[in-house]
């Protein structure tokens, strides 16, 4: 992996903290990890929000009856199939 130095100002309560939890040497894999996370977060609330009004209650009829219904249905199936494929 690349890396880069750089110039990063926190104050000296977390800094603490940090060293604290995981040591003044493993503060820069903390912090990029950290910040891996918090990136990876973004990106999905940035996704969701794009995705926003797409989905349209008339295109999952499946779904009339409520979510848990449906779920419980699809159970039901796969519990039929999985004995009648396991009976001998």
């Amino acid at each position: 992996m690349n890396a880069k130095r750089t110039h990063v100002v926190l104050s000296e309560q977390l800094v603490k903290d940090i060293d604290s939890l995981v040591g003044a040497r493993q503060r820069s894999s903390f912090l990029t990890q950290a910040a891996e996370e918090k990136l990876m977060r973004l990106r999905q609330l940035k996704a969701l929000e794009a995705a926003a009004g797409t989905w349209k209650d008339k295109d999952h009829p499946e779904l009339n009856q409520g979510a848990a219904q449906w779920v419980a249905k699809l159970r039901q199936q796969d519990e039929r199939r999985f004995k009648k494929v396991t009976v001998r």
